[in-house]
């Protein structure tokens, strides 16, 4: 019997309308901005239209995959939605996700590692397909829509910007989803949340008053968390797939800091130009900024076929996530 695999075969993405470059915001936040715009590279971001919730950017993100794909949404087997901007508390965001597309003969699920979702629900999908013989074809979508529920007079509305992106990811005798690693440390969940609003601080009228319902950055993580994770689960995602870091071609990190994957490439001792950078185009999305980045390089050709990819995802708790990934003809045909 044939080993069963994943292989990407489709990506997709959306970004809404409205654009909000950093001119806008400098007159509320002029002393902020002048000191993180440049080491973040965020120079812009966009904003969804206020009859957008995230399951809306999700789904058209999951379209252009899906249509890229040749696939139905009839097709799909499971729709997986990373995202820590849920319409609701519940449902899940993905079911509502799942309607929108009309993909009425696939279960759905959320993932919600915040930053971290997308490499983690990647590497879920891979997992189902492998052991699942009736899972034939997964979409995995990362969406965000943080400046919604940010306090607007809060000057960390700088990094937010709202977006979607989405893979097909499809059952294959060759490995696309080579290797995954995973970290987590959920001393840190204190430092940036949404206080109020879940079962631990059921909101009130006072929590809303006093801006608790919003998202908040309460104390700053060390940038070694970052700076020392990305570069350890990425030598981790390679050692498990059986490759150099020297052999990786593309690297895609959480796009909140320019400097910071600046930094980490340095300590693995790759290239700056291998790494990809989208925060100067569409801010920091998130969930969605990986699939993003990952859309975009297949959309300007950068990606070949045997080209080794790793993506490391960064997310609040802390969460952090690696996969490689060898890219098949499927994806660049």
């Amino acid at each position: 019997m044939s080993v069963r695999h994943a292989e990407l075969v489709s990506t997709g993405i959306y970004v809404p309308a409205h654009e909000v470059p950093n001119a806008a915001l400098r007159e509320r936040f002029p002393d902020f901005i002048d000191r993180v715009e440049g080491p973040s590279g965020i120079v812009t971001r966009f904003y969804a239209d206020e009859e957008e919730a995230t399951s809306d950017l999700a789904a058209k993100a999951g379209r252009m995959a899906l249509e890229r794909a040749g696939l139905d949404p009839l097709d799909v087997d499971l729709v997986l939605v990373g995202t820590d901007t849920p319409d609701h508390i519940t449902p899940a965001t993905s079911v509502i996700t799942q309607h929108l597309l009309g993909a009425t003969n696939a279960g759905t699920f959320d993932v919600g590692c915040a930053c971290a979702s997308f490499p983690t629900a990647v590497a879920t999908a891979a997992g189902l397909i492998a052991t699942n013989p009736a899972i034939e074809n997964v979409l995995v979508i990362g969406a965000y829509l943080m400046h919604r529920l940010a306090d607007p007079t809060d000057p960390m509305i700088f990094f937010y910007g709202d977006g979607a992106g989405a893979a097909v990811l499809r059952a294959s005798e060759r490995p696309g989803v080579v290797s995954s690693a995973f970290r987590a440390n959920g001393a840190y969940a204190h430092q940036w949340l949404i206080q109020s609003g879940g079962t631990r601080e059921p909101a009130t009228e006072e929590s809303v008053r006093e801006g608790r319902t919003k998202v908040r950055m309460v104390e700053k993580y060390p940038r070694e968390i970052n700076e020392e994770g990305w570069p350890l689960l990425f030598r981790t995602a390679c050692d498990r797939a059986g490759w150099s870091v020297q052999d990786v071609d593309h690297a895609i990190f959480t796009q909140v800091r320019r400097t910071q994957i600046e930094r980490a490439m340095g300590s693995l001792e790759l290239p700056v130009e291998r790494a990809r950078f989208i925060m100067q185009r569409w801010g920091y999305t998130g969930s969605a900024c990986i699939p993003m980045a990952l859309h975009d390089a297949v959309d300007e050709g950068a990606l070949s076929t045997g080209d080794k990819v790793v993506l490391v995802g960064s997310g609040v708790g802390f969460n952090q996530a690696s996969v490689a990934l060898e890219i098949t003809d499927a994806l660049v045909r």
